[in-house]
């Protein structure tokens, strides 16, 4: 059986690899048509007949998993990455460019114990502290107060119980499922009563003189089991999970779907108990690093065009595709361009960088330390925004890049390059991913674009980003696509100009932000 299904894969990989370059050499006026590039002809056969996505995805997702800065997983996952570079002969290191808070997720178990048993789905936020054996406690909501005198009065009452600090949505089937099926009066009023709900609850949270990121805090000092939360990513079963402000109790996330079940128990008056065992490590101070990968240019060496997407990520899920599939993408195209592609004119390089999740933290160290880089690049590609096929290209306000990025398109076979739809000279990004740490410092970086694949609500930064969420036909179509676009800039005799667009004020450039290179310690 898998004799058969391995010679099957192996035709219709044949016949993919066929119809896109019998697509290009079709396609009149393009640079493929009229050269008929071996080195474009090679990338798209290798891609296409041999690619590693599916194995490399295996190993860094599933076996790997997230990696979170600071964490020991993300530490593995580099030495993954540079054993992989060396494997297929390129060259890659670790560039040490500061020290994070280092820390290990344990077990998450909770469970509700009266008034009946049920087994929870949640999960504690990473940096939460461990707890040192499994606590029962009473769960109670955050009440509503008239000021900051009465939360005061109110605070000793939580002192051994676990403090519910969200709000219970009003409903946890998303709005294009309401849509769908409910009556237009019945939609709006969920709508109307979401809207005046959200309003109360943020009322309730600054009536207390504290911020949703300091009431925890206020929470654990007054003596709480642990902090209960609920950051619902408006889908079915599906959580934002991000990190814990407090340093001496648990804070958990627990899914809409139980939160809710806890919170009408405890607003009923009948008082739910549960219990919870959240297991975690303190690793004290580690280094944390970039893993940078090159091909030594053959004419212009000290010219760049670069490969980029962000290491890290967050822990909910197994951060597949935020950013596993724009890692693997860029380890797919730096592979392939190696091998059919092996003296480029320029130097290629690969940036895969860390915390980008706490602020761009990595790529914005490496503009930094890299100025000899930042001045000779010709071209950065970043793809940050889930697993499917680019669909849009953005010139960042530099007015030359329209010219050359649609020369260079016109190499990729049309079956990728008609999807994409492209804005020169476009405006500046000033944040959102990597990309934007070399435009603030007036370096063409540029983003790869994705297609959603319901990438807001159901991947992205949630507890249901994993393996099962790649769409590896994509993926490919990514990977020829930033070869290509690599390969055409390399090769091309014209160097990129950093002309910018003026800006009608208010607008600025964005302004370069330092990188935080201490994170999570006080």
């Amino acid at each position: 059986m898998k004799t058969t299904l391995n010679l099957l894969q192996k035709v219709n990989a044949k016949s993919i690899a066929k119809m896109l370059l019998l697509t290009a050499a079709c396609s009149g006026g393009s640079a493929f048509a009229q050269s008929q590039s071996p080195v474009v002809a090679g990338i798209v056969k290798e891609a296409t007949n041999n690619s590693q996505l599916e194995k490399l995805a295996h190993e860094l997702i599933d076996g790997i998993g997230p990696r979170l800065v600071g964490t020991p997983q993300f530490d593995q996952a580099g030495k993954w990455a540079l054993d992989k570079y060396k494997g297929w002969g390129i060259t890659a290191k670790q560039e040490k460019w500061g020290e994070w808070r280092g820390w290990q997720r344990g077990i998450s178990h909770i469970d509700m114990v009266s008034p009946r048993v049920r087994s929870l789905e949640g999960t504690q936020l990473a940096w939460s502290p461990g707890m040192k054996k499994p606590v029962t406690a009473e769960v109670i909501i955050l009440p509503e107060f008239a000021d900051s005198v009465a939360f005061a009065k109110w605070l000793p009452e939580v002192k051994g119980k676990f403090v519910m600090v969200s709000m219970n949505q009003p409903t946890g089937r998303p709005d294009d499922n309401w849509k769908e099926f409910a009556l237009t009066e019945s939609f709006n009023k969920m709508k109307d009563a979401r809207t005046a709900q959200t309003a109360a609850w943020r009322k309730r949270i600054s009536n207390t003189s504290f911020t949703a990121r300091t009431l925890p805090v206020a929470l654990e000092n007054a003596g709480a089991a642990g902090v209960i939360t609920n950051t619902w990513s408006a889908g079915f079963g599906v959580d934002k999970i991000f990190s814990a402000y407090t340093k001496k109790t648990p804070t958990v996330d627990i899914a809409l779907e139980d939160y809710g079940l806890l919170y009408r128990l405890a607003e009923g008056g009948e008082k739910p108990r549960i219990t919870i065992q959240a297991e975690s490590k303190e690793l004290g101070v580690v280094p944390t690093f970039n893993v940078v990968g090159e091909i030594k240019g053959s004419e212009k060496p000290n010219e760049y065009v670069m490969l980029s997407a962000h290491f890290d990520s967050w822990d909910g899920g197994s951060g597949a595709t935020d950013n596993g599939t724009g890692t693997l993408t860029m380890m797919e195209a730096m592979r392939i361009l190696k091998k059919v592609y092996p003296n480029p004119k320029r130097t290629i390089l690969v940036g895969h960088w860390a915390s980008e999740e706490q602020g761009l933290n990595g790529s914005r160290a490496f503009v930094e330390d890299h100025p000899e880089v930042v001045a000779n690049l010709q071209a950065l590609f970043n793809q940050d925004n889930g697993t499917g096929r680019v669909v849009n290209i953005a010139g960042q306000g530099f007015t030359g890049a329209g010219e050359l990025i649609t020369k260079w398109l016109a190499a990729v076979p049309d079956t990728i390059r008609h999807q994409i739809k492209t804005n020169f000279p476009g405006s500046p990004g000033g944040g959102g991913s990597d990309f934007a740490s070399f435009v603030a410092v007036g370096a063409p970086g540029f983003s790869l674009g994705s297609n959603s694949w319901s990438y807001g609500s159901y991947t992205w930064h949630t507890n249901r980003d994993t393996y099962d969420k790649i769409v590896f036909d994509d993926l490919r179509s990514n990977a020829i696509l930033t070869a290509i676009l690599v390969y055409m800039a390399c090769e091309d005799p014209a160097k990129m100009p950093r002309d910018k667009i003026t800006l009608t004020p208010p607008a600025k450039w964005p302004v370069q932000t330092k990188a935080n290179r201490h994170g999570g310690l006080d």
